[in-house]
Protein backbone atom coordinates (compact mmCIF):
# COMPACT_ATOMS: atom_id res chain seq x y z
CA UNK A 1 0.00 0.00 0.00
CA UNK A 2 1.30 3.49 -0.89
CA UNK A 3 0.99 5.50 2.31
CA UNK A 4 0.35 9.22 2.20
CA UNK A 5 2.63 11.36 4.34
CA UNK A 6 1.13 13.48 7.08
CA UNK A 7 3.12 16.41 8.51
CA UNK A 8 3.19 16.81 12.27
CA UNK A 9 3.81 20.29 13.65
CA UNK A 10 4.41 20.56 17.38
CA UNK A 11 3.32 23.87 18.86
CA UNK A 12 4.19 23.23 22.53
CA UNK A 13 6.64 26.14 22.60
CA UNK A 14 4.05 28.61 21.25
CA UNK A 15 0.46 27.47 21.80
CA UNK A 16 1.44 25.14 24.64
CA UNK A 17 3.13 28.03 26.45
CA UNK A 18 -0.29 29.72 26.54
CA UNK A 19 -1.21 27.20 29.26
CA UNK A 20 -2.00 29.32 32.32
CA UNK A 21 1.11 29.93 34.41
CA UNK A 22 3.60 28.37 31.97
CA UNK A 23 6.71 30.15 30.72
CA UNK A 24 9.79 28.36 29.41
CA UNK A 25 13.24 29.90 29.75
CA UNK A 26 15.39 30.44 26.65
CA UNK A 27 17.58 27.43 27.47
CA UNK A 28 14.53 25.24 28.13
CA UNK A 29 13.02 26.25 24.79
CA UNK A 30 16.22 25.33 22.96
CA UNK A 31 16.43 21.95 24.72
CA UNK A 32 12.79 21.12 23.93
CA UNK A 33 13.20 22.26 20.31
CA UNK A 34 16.20 19.96 19.85
CA UNK A 35 14.37 17.00 21.39
CA UNK A 36 11.23 17.57 19.31
CA UNK A 37 13.16 17.56 16.04
CA UNK A 38 16.12 15.26 16.68
CA UNK A 39 14.73 12.73 19.18
CA UNK A 40 11.02 12.75 18.41
CA UNK A 41 11.22 13.47 14.69
CA UNK A 42 8.35 15.95 14.30
CA UNK A 43 8.37 17.69 10.91
CA UNK A 44 8.00 21.27 12.09
CA UNK A 45 7.86 23.24 15.34
CA UNK A 46 6.15 26.54 16.09
CA UNK A 47 8.36 28.13 18.71
CA UNK A 48 7.04 31.61 19.53
CA UNK A 49 4.84 34.60 18.78
CA UNK A 50 6.63 37.58 17.26
CA UNK A 51 7.14 40.75 19.29
CA UNK A 52 6.12 39.23 22.64
CA UNK A 53 9.19 40.13 24.71
CA UNK A 54 12.95 40.57 24.67
CA UNK A 55 13.32 37.18 26.36
CA UNK A 56 11.23 35.54 23.65
CA UNK A 57 13.42 37.17 20.98
CA UNK A 58 16.58 35.74 22.59
CA UNK A 59 14.97 32.29 22.86
CA UNK A 60 14.01 32.32 19.18
CA UNK A 61 17.46 33.59 18.14
CA UNK A 62 19.09 30.69 20.03
CA UNK A 63 16.80 28.16 18.35
CA UNK A 64 17.36 29.72 14.92
CA UNK A 65 21.17 29.71 15.36
CA UNK A 66 21.06 26.01 16.29
CA UNK A 67 18.64 25.17 13.46
CA UNK A 68 20.73 27.04 10.91
CA UNK A 69 23.87 25.10 11.85
CA UNK A 70 22.04 21.77 11.59
CA UNK A 71 19.93 22.29 8.46
CA UNK A 72 16.57 22.68 10.24
CA UNK A 73 15.86 26.35 9.48
CA UNK A 74 12.80 25.67 7.30
CA UNK A 75 11.28 23.57 10.13
CA UNK A 76 11.15 26.45 12.65
CA UNK A 77 7.99 28.58 12.50
CA UNK A 78 6.92 31.85 14.15
CA UNK A 79 3.39 33.15 14.73
CA UNK A 80 3.14 36.61 13.16
CA UNK A 81 0.50 39.31 12.83
CA UNK A 82 -0.94 41.62 10.20
CA UNK A 83 0.83 44.64 11.72
CA UNK A 84 2.33 46.66 8.90
CA UNK A 85 5.47 44.54 8.70
CA UNK A 86 6.66 44.81 12.32
CA UNK A 87 6.42 41.03 12.88
CA UNK A 88 8.40 40.43 9.69
CA UNK A 89 11.10 42.83 10.85
CA UNK A 90 11.24 40.97 14.19
CA UNK A 91 11.65 37.70 12.29
CA UNK A 92 14.39 39.14 10.11
CA UNK A 93 16.35 40.27 13.16
CA UNK A 94 15.97 36.83 14.75
CA UNK A 95 16.94 35.09 11.50
CA UNK A 96 13.69 33.10 11.17
CA UNK A 97 12.46 32.11 7.72
CA UNK A 98 8.89 30.72 8.13
CA UNK A 99 5.95 32.79 9.34
CA UNK A 100 2.52 31.55 10.39
CA UNK A 101 0.46 34.68 9.76
CA UNK A 102 -2.57 35.07 12.04
CA UNK A 103 -5.65 36.34 10.19
CA UNK A 104 -9.40 36.27 10.73
CA UNK A 105 -11.18 33.07 9.67
CA UNK A 106 -14.69 34.13 10.70
CA UNK A 107 -16.74 37.14 9.71
CA UNK A 108 -17.62 37.61 13.38
CA UNK A 109 -13.96 38.11 14.38
CA UNK A 110 -13.28 40.31 11.35
CA UNK A 111 -16.28 42.56 11.96
CA UNK A 112 -16.08 42.99 15.73
CA UNK A 113 -12.35 42.73 16.42
CA UNK A 114 -10.71 44.31 13.37
CA UNK A 115 -13.75 46.35 12.26
CA UNK A 116 -12.74 45.87 8.62
CA UNK A 117 -14.37 44.56 5.48
CA UNK A 118 -13.10 41.35 3.87
CA UNK A 119 -11.59 43.39 1.03
CA UNK A 120 -9.66 45.61 3.46
CA UNK A 121 -8.38 42.58 5.37
CA UNK A 122 -7.30 40.79 2.18
CA UNK A 123 -5.46 43.91 0.98
CA UNK A 124 -3.50 44.08 4.26
CA UNK A 125 -2.66 40.37 3.96
CA UNK A 126 -1.52 40.75 0.33
CA UNK A 127 0.82 43.54 1.42
CA UNK A 128 2.30 41.24 4.10
CA UNK A 129 2.80 38.47 1.51
CA UNK A 130 4.64 40.84 -0.83
CA UNK A 131 6.97 42.02 1.92
CA UNK A 132 7.61 38.46 3.14
CA UNK A 133 8.50 37.36 -0.39
CA UNK A 134 10.99 40.24 -0.76
CA UNK A 135 12.64 39.26 2.51
CA UNK A 136 12.86 35.56 1.63
CA UNK A 137 10.33 34.48 4.25
CA UNK A 138 8.01 31.53 3.56
CA UNK A 139 4.37 32.13 4.51
CA UNK A 140 1.79 29.85 6.10
CA UNK A 141 -1.50 31.45 7.14
CA UNK A 142 -3.81 30.82 10.11
CA UNK A 143 -7.55 31.42 9.67
CA UNK A 144 -8.33 32.18 13.32
CA UNK A 145 -11.80 31.01 14.47
CA UNK A 146 -12.11 29.06 11.19
CA UNK A 147 -14.47 26.48 12.76
CA UNK A 148 -17.02 29.12 13.74
CA UNK A 149 -16.42 30.73 10.36
CA UNK A 150 -17.56 27.51 8.65
CA UNK A 151 -20.56 27.24 10.96
CA UNK A 152 -21.79 30.81 10.72
CA UNK A 153 -20.17 32.56 7.75
CA UNK A 154 -19.02 29.92 5.26
CA UNK A 155 -19.41 32.34 2.32
CA UNK A 156 -16.72 34.52 3.89
CA UNK A 157 -14.41 31.50 4.43
CA UNK A 158 -14.75 30.48 0.76
CA UNK A 159 -14.21 34.08 -0.34
CA UNK A 160 -11.04 34.15 1.78
CA UNK A 161 -9.77 30.83 0.40
CA UNK A 162 -10.48 31.91 -3.18
CA UNK A 163 -8.28 34.95 -2.51
CA UNK A 164 -5.52 32.83 -0.91
CA UNK A 165 -5.32 30.50 -3.92
CA UNK A 166 -4.12 33.52 -5.94
CA UNK A 167 -1.31 34.20 -3.44
CA UNK A 168 2.03 32.56 -2.72
CA UNK A 169 1.04 30.64 0.43
CA UNK A 170 2.79 27.43 1.47
CA UNK A 171 0.16 26.10 3.89
CA UNK A 172 -3.29 27.12 5.07
CA UNK A 173 -3.73 26.42 8.79
CA UNK A 174 -7.29 25.75 9.98
CA UNK A 175 -7.75 26.06 13.75
CA UNK A 176 -10.74 25.08 15.84
CA UNK A 177 -9.75 28.09 17.94
CA UNK A 178 -12.45 27.73 20.60
CA UNK A 179 -12.60 23.93 20.57
CA UNK A 180 -16.25 23.88 19.47
CA UNK A 181 -16.28 21.24 16.72
CA UNK A 182 -17.76 17.78 17.05
CA UNK A 183 -16.26 15.01 14.89
CA UNK A 184 -19.03 14.95 12.27
CA UNK A 185 -18.65 18.71 11.67
CA UNK A 186 -14.86 18.37 11.45
CA UNK A 187 -15.17 15.81 8.68
CA UNK A 188 -17.90 17.73 6.85
CA UNK A 189 -16.06 21.05 6.82
CA UNK A 190 -12.61 19.70 6.03
CA UNK A 191 -13.72 17.30 3.31
CA UNK A 192 -15.68 20.16 1.66
CA UNK A 193 -12.50 22.24 1.51
CA UNK A 194 -10.41 19.28 0.36
CA UNK A 195 -12.82 18.68 -2.54
CA UNK A 196 -13.01 22.35 -3.55
CA UNK A 197 -9.26 23.03 -3.25
CA UNK A 198 -7.55 19.69 -4.01
CA UNK A 199 -4.07 21.19 -4.51
CA UNK A 200 -3.97 23.30 -1.34
CA UNK A 201 -1.96 22.12 1.70
CA UNK A 202 -4.32 22.23 4.72
CA UNK A 203 -3.21 21.82 8.36
CA UNK A 204 -5.79 21.14 11.09
CA UNK A 205 -5.29 22.59 14.58
CA UNK A 206 -7.60 21.04 17.21
CA UNK A 207 -8.39 22.31 20.70
CA UNK A 208 -9.79 20.08 23.42
CA UNK A 209 -12.55 22.05 25.17
CA UNK A 210 -15.08 19.19 24.88
CA UNK A 211 -12.38 16.49 25.17
CA UNK A 212 -12.86 15.79 21.45
CA UNK A 213 -9.43 16.88 20.22
CA UNK A 214 -8.16 13.42 19.26
CA UNK A 215 -11.51 12.39 17.76
CA UNK A 216 -11.58 15.57 15.65
CA UNK A 217 -8.01 14.95 14.50
CA UNK A 218 -9.01 11.46 13.32
CA UNK A 219 -11.87 12.96 11.30
CA UNK A 220 -9.48 15.52 9.87
CA UNK A 221 -7.15 12.77 8.67
CA UNK A 222 -10.11 10.93 7.17
CA UNK A 223 -11.10 14.15 5.36
CA UNK A 224 -7.64 14.36 3.82
CA UNK A 225 -5.76 17.10 5.68
CA UNK A 226 -2.03 17.35 4.97
CA UNK A 227 -0.83 18.26 8.44
CA UNK A 228 -1.73 18.36 12.13
CA UNK A 229 -0.84 20.75 14.96
CA UNK A 230 -0.32 19.01 18.32
CA UNK A 231 1.30 19.69 21.70
CA UNK A 232 3.19 17.63 24.25
CA UNK A 233 0.91 16.48 27.09
CA UNK A 234 -2.01 18.34 25.48
CA UNK A 235 -0.73 21.69 26.78
CA UNK A 236 -2.47 24.81 25.55
CA UNK A 237 -4.96 27.52 26.41
CA UNK A 238 -8.08 26.57 28.43
CA UNK A 239 -8.50 22.76 28.09
CA UNK A 240 -5.43 22.55 25.87
CA UNK A 241 -4.71 21.19 22.40
CA UNK A 242 -4.91 17.71 20.91
CA UNK A 243 -2.09 15.73 22.63
CA UNK A 244 0.73 14.54 20.42
CA UNK A 245 1.31 11.17 22.14
CA UNK A 246 -2.33 10.05 21.87
CA UNK A 247 -2.63 11.11 18.24
CA UNK A 248 0.60 9.33 17.25
CA UNK A 249 -0.56 6.09 18.91
CA UNK A 250 -3.98 6.27 17.24
CA UNK A 251 -2.51 6.95 13.79
CA UNK A 252 -0.03 4.08 14.08
CA UNK A 253 -2.71 1.62 15.21
CA UNK A 254 -5.81 2.71 13.30
CA UNK A 255 -4.80 4.71 10.21
CA UNK A 256 -2.56 2.31 8.24
CA UNK A 257 -2.79 4.36 5.04
CA UNK A 258 -0.93 7.29 6.66
CA UNK A 259 2.80 7.66 7.37
CA UNK A 260 4.19 9.97 10.07
CA UNK A 261 7.81 10.56 11.04
CA UNK A 262 7.31 10.75 14.82
CA UNK A 263 9.30 8.13 16.75
CA UNK A 264 7.11 6.45 19.36
CA UNK A 265 9.91 5.32 21.74
CA UNK A 266 10.90 8.96 22.40
CA UNK A 267 7.38 10.14 23.34
CA UNK A 268 7.55 9.36 27.05
CA UNK A 269 11.07 10.75 27.51
CA UNK A 270 10.24 14.07 25.84
CA UNK A 271 6.88 14.22 27.61
CA UNK A 272 8.49 13.88 31.05
CA UNK A 273 11.13 16.50 30.23
CA UNK A 274 8.42 18.97 29.17
CA UNK A 275 6.58 18.18 32.41
CA UNK A 276 9.74 18.96 34.40
CA UNK A 277 10.49 22.23 32.61
CA UNK A 278 6.90 23.48 32.65
CA UNK A 279 5.80 22.28 36.09
CA UNK A 280 2.59 21.27 34.30
CA UNK A 281 1.84 17.87 35.84
CA UNK A 282 0.77 15.05 33.56
CA UNK A 283 -2.44 13.48 34.95
CA UNK A 284 -1.75 9.93 36.16
CA UNK A 285 -4.42 8.59 33.78
CA UNK A 286 -3.23 10.55 30.71
CA UNK A 287 -3.15 8.06 27.79
CA UNK A 288 0.31 6.84 26.73
CA UNK A 289 2.35 9.10 29.06
CA UNK A 290 0.45 9.06 32.41
CA UNK A 291 2.00 7.25 35.37
CA UNK A 292 -0.91 4.81 35.76
CA UNK A 293 -1.81 3.93 32.18
CA UNK A 294 0.29 0.78 32.07
CA UNK A 295 -0.56 -0.27 35.62
CA UNK A 296 -2.93 -3.18 36.23
CA UNK A 297 -4.71 -2.76 39.56
CA UNK A 298 -7.22 -5.60 39.81
CA UNK A 299 -5.78 -8.97 40.76
CA UNK A 300 -7.94 -10.68 38.14
CA UNK A 301 -6.14 -8.67 35.44
CA UNK A 302 -2.71 -9.79 36.60
CA UNK A 303 -4.00 -13.37 36.69
CA UNK A 304 -5.31 -12.96 33.13
CA UNK A 305 -1.97 -11.59 31.99
CA UNK A 306 -0.28 -14.68 33.37
CA UNK A 307 -2.76 -16.81 31.38
CA UNK A 308 -2.16 -15.70 27.79
CA UNK A 309 -2.02 -11.88 28.24
CA UNK A 310 -5.81 -11.64 28.40
CA UNK A 311 -5.81 -7.99 29.48
CA UNK A 312 -3.27 -6.61 26.99
CA UNK A 313 -4.21 -4.35 24.07
CA UNK A 314 -2.11 -2.93 21.24
CA UNK A 315 -0.86 -0.10 23.45
CA UNK A 316 2.09 -2.09 24.73
CA UNK A 317 4.24 -0.01 27.12
CA UNK A 318 7.48 -1.15 25.45
CA UNK A 319 6.48 0.86 22.35
CA UNK A 320 7.00 4.00 24.40
CA UNK A 321 10.06 2.91 26.38
CA UNK A 322 7.94 1.93 29.39
CA UNK A 323 7.10 -1.18 31.42
CA UNK A 324 3.84 -2.69 32.65
CA UNK A 325 3.30 -2.49 36.41
CA UNK A 326 0.99 -4.31 38.80
CA UNK A 327 -0.46 -2.14 41.55
CA UNK A 328 -0.51 -3.17 45.18
CA UNK A 329 -3.58 -2.27 47.22
CA UNK A 330 -6.95 -3.49 48.41
CA UNK A 331 -7.88 -4.94 45.00
CA UNK A 332 -4.55 -6.78 44.72
CA UNK A 333 -4.67 -10.50 44.36
CA UNK A 334 -1.99 -13.15 44.65
CA UNK A 335 -1.08 -12.66 40.97
CA UNK A 336 -0.26 -8.96 41.52
CA UNK A 337 2.00 -9.83 44.45
CA UNK A 338 3.76 -12.54 42.46
CA UNK A 339 4.39 -10.17 39.54
CA UNK A 340 6.05 -7.65 41.87
CA UNK A 341 8.07 -10.30 43.67
CA UNK A 342 9.39 -11.50 40.30
CA UNK A 343 10.54 -7.94 39.51
CA UNK A 344 12.41 -7.85 42.83
CA UNK A 345 13.86 -11.32 42.37
CA UNK A 346 12.11 -12.65 45.48
CA UNK A 347 10.32 -15.96 45.95
CA UNK A 348 7.88 -16.80 48.72
CA UNK A 349 5.88 -19.90 49.55
CA UNK A 350 2.13 -19.88 48.70
CA UNK A 351 1.38 -19.62 52.42
CA UNK A 352 3.63 -16.58 52.87
CA UNK A 353 2.25 -14.91 49.74
CA UNK A 354 -1.23 -15.29 51.23
CA UNK A 355 -0.11 -13.54 54.47
CA UNK A 356 1.57 -10.70 52.56
CA UNK A 357 -1.49 -10.27 50.32
CA UNK A 358 -3.78 -9.93 53.34
CA UNK A 359 -1.50 -7.25 54.84
CA UNK A 360 -1.47 -5.27 51.57
CA UNK A 361 -5.28 -5.44 51.38
CA UNK A 362 -5.47 -4.12 54.96
CA UNK A 363 -3.18 -1.21 54.09
CA UNK A 364 -5.27 -0.48 51.00
CA UNK A 365 -8.43 -0.33 53.10
CA UNK A 366 -6.71 2.38 55.16
CA UNK A 367 -6.05 4.29 51.89
CA UNK A 368 -2.31 3.79 52.27
CA UNK A 369 -0.39 3.68 48.98
CA UNK A 370 1.79 0.57 48.58
CA UNK A 371 4.57 0.35 46.00
CA UNK A 372 6.87 -2.42 44.86
CA UNK A 373 9.65 -0.86 46.91
CA UNK A 374 7.52 -1.24 50.07
CA UNK A 375 7.30 -5.02 49.62
CA UNK A 376 10.53 -5.97 51.46
CA UNK A 377 9.34 -4.02 54.52
CA UNK A 378 5.91 -5.61 54.43
CA UNK A 379 7.48 -9.05 54.10
CA UNK A 380 9.76 -8.24 57.02
CA UNK A 381 6.86 -7.15 59.24
CA UNK A 382 4.47 -9.94 58.31
CA UNK A 383 6.94 -12.83 58.28
CA UNK A 384 9.23 -11.46 61.01
CA UNK A 385 12.17 -11.98 58.69
CA UNK A 386 15.54 -10.49 59.62
CA UNK A 387 16.61 -10.45 55.97
CA UNK A 388 14.73 -7.23 55.21
CA UNK A 389 15.25 -5.30 58.43
CA UNK A 390 16.66 -1.79 58.04
CA UNK A 391 20.39 -1.96 57.38
CA UNK A 392 20.80 1.83 57.47
CA UNK A 393 19.60 3.80 60.47
CA UNK A 394 19.43 7.56 60.95
CA UNK A 395 20.47 7.50 64.61
CA UNK A 396 20.05 11.23 65.27
CA UNK A 397 19.96 14.61 63.68
CA UNK A 398 19.90 18.27 64.65
CA UNK A 399 18.30 20.89 62.39
CA UNK A 400 18.91 24.62 62.91
CA UNK A 401 17.31 27.62 61.24
CA UNK A 402 17.86 31.12 62.65
CA UNK A 403 17.15 34.52 61.11
CA UNK A 404 20.18 35.86 59.26
CA UNK A 405 21.97 32.50 59.24
CA UNK A 406 21.98 29.70 56.68
CA UNK A 407 20.02 26.59 57.78
CA UNK A 408 22.30 23.79 58.98
CA UNK A 409 22.06 20.12 59.90
CA UNK A 410 24.14 17.62 61.83
CA UNK A 411 23.37 13.95 61.19
CA UNK A 412 24.55 10.66 62.63
CA UNK A 413 24.02 7.63 60.36
CA UNK A 414 24.61 4.00 61.28
CA UNK A 415 26.00 1.99 58.35
CA UNK A 416 27.40 -1.51 58.77
CA UNK A 417 27.51 -1.09 62.57
CA UNK A 418 29.55 2.12 62.18
CA UNK A 419 28.06 5.48 63.19
CA UNK A 420 29.22 8.39 61.02
CA UNK A 421 28.52 12.02 61.87
CA UNK A 422 28.59 14.96 59.45
CA UNK A 423 27.51 18.61 59.39
CA UNK A 424 26.45 20.84 56.49
CA UNK A 425 24.60 24.01 55.55
CA UNK A 426 21.93 24.33 52.88
CA UNK A 427 19.17 26.45 51.38
CA UNK A 428 16.67 24.93 53.81
CA UNK A 429 16.70 22.46 56.70
CA UNK A 430 16.06 19.43 54.50
CA UNK A 431 18.60 20.60 51.91
CA UNK A 432 21.18 20.93 54.70
CA UNK A 433 20.24 17.43 55.92
CA UNK A 434 20.73 15.95 52.42
CA UNK A 435 24.09 17.70 51.99
CA UNK A 436 25.28 16.28 55.31
CA UNK A 437 24.04 12.85 54.21
CA UNK A 438 26.00 13.16 50.95
CA UNK A 439 29.16 13.78 53.01
CA UNK A 440 28.47 10.59 54.99
CA UNK A 441 28.07 8.57 51.82
CA UNK A 442 31.15 10.12 50.21
CA UNK A 443 33.09 8.98 53.26
CA UNK A 444 31.85 5.41 52.66
CA UNK A 445 32.43 5.65 48.86
CA UNK A 446 28.70 5.19 48.30
CA UNK A 447 26.54 7.07 45.80
CA UNK A 448 23.10 8.44 46.62
CA UNK A 449 20.31 8.57 44.04
CA UNK A 450 19.17 11.94 42.67
CA UNK A 451 16.09 13.55 44.17
CA UNK A 452 13.88 14.41 41.18
CA UNK A 453 10.52 15.23 42.79
CA UNK A 454 9.35 16.26 46.26
CA UNK A 455 5.70 16.63 47.19
CA UNK A 456 4.00 17.31 50.53
CA UNK A 457 0.38 16.31 51.08
CA UNK A 458 -1.77 17.54 53.95
CA UNK A 459 -5.38 16.33 54.33
CA UNK A 460 -7.86 19.07 53.26
CA UNK A 461 -9.31 21.00 56.19
CA UNK A 462 -6.68 19.72 58.62
CA UNK A 463 -5.22 21.78 61.44
CA UNK A 464 -1.56 22.78 61.56
CA UNK A 465 -0.65 19.83 63.83
CA UNK A 466 -2.19 17.23 61.48
CA UNK A 467 -0.04 14.53 59.94
CA UNK A 468 1.52 15.40 56.60
CA UNK A 469 2.87 12.95 54.05
CA UNK A 470 6.06 13.70 52.12
CA UNK A 471 6.43 11.81 48.85
CA UNK A 472 9.90 11.84 47.28
CA UNK A 473 10.85 10.44 43.87
CA UNK A 474 14.44 9.23 43.49
CA UNK A 475 16.44 8.21 40.45
CA UNK A 476 19.40 5.82 40.20
CA UNK A 477 21.21 4.80 37.03
CA UNK A 478 18.75 1.95 36.52
CA UNK A 479 15.37 3.00 37.94
CA UNK A 480 13.07 5.59 39.47
CA UNK A 481 11.31 4.86 42.75
CA UNK A 482 9.17 6.63 45.34
CA UNK A 483 9.38 6.69 49.12
CA UNK A 484 6.97 8.21 51.63
CA UNK A 485 7.27 9.54 55.15
CA UNK A 486 4.49 10.46 57.59
CA UNK A 487 4.81 12.90 60.50
CA UNK A 488 3.24 16.05 61.92
CA UNK A 489 6.47 17.88 60.99
CA UNK A 490 7.10 18.24 57.25
CA UNK A 491 10.90 18.02 57.48
CA UNK A 492 10.75 14.97 59.74
CA UNK A 493 8.37 13.23 57.33
CA UNK A 494 10.88 13.94 54.55
CA UNK A 495 13.71 12.48 56.65
CA UNK A 496 11.63 9.34 57.28
CA UNK A 497 11.09 8.99 53.50
CA UNK A 498 14.85 9.45 53.02
CA UNK A 499 15.72 6.72 55.53
CA UNK A 500 13.47 4.36 53.60
CA UNK A 501 15.30 5.29 50.39
CA UNK A 502 18.66 4.50 52.01
CA UNK A 503 17.51 0.97 52.82
CA UNK A 504 15.95 0.40 49.40
CA UNK A 505 19.22 1.18 47.63
CA UNK A 506 21.00 -1.20 49.99
CA UNK A 507 18.61 -3.99 48.93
Amino acid sequence: MNKRSLEIMDTTLRDGEQTSGISFSASEKLTIARLLIEELGVDRIEVASARVSEGEFEAVKNIIDWANKNGYLDRIEILTFVDGGRSLQWMQEAGAKVQNLLTKGSLNHLTYQLRKTPEQHFADIAENFDQAKKEGITTNIYLEDWSNGMRNSSEYVYQFLDFLTTQKVQRILLPDTLGVLIPSETYTYLSALRNKYPDVHFDFHAHNDYDLGVANVLEGIKAGVNGLHLTMNGMGERAGNAPLASVVAVINDYVPEVHINVKEPALYKVSKLVETFSGFKIPANKPVVGDNVFTQTAGIHADGDNKHNLYFNDLMPERFGRKRKYALGKTSGKANIEKNLQELGLKLSPEDIKKVTQEIIKLGDKKEVVTQDDLPYIISDVLDSKLYKDKIKIKSYSLNHAKGLKPSATVAIKIDDEVIEQHSQGDGQYDAFIKALVKVYDQKNKVLPKLIDYAVRIPPGSTSDALCETVITWKTETKEFVTRGLDSDQTVSAIKATEKMLNIIEL
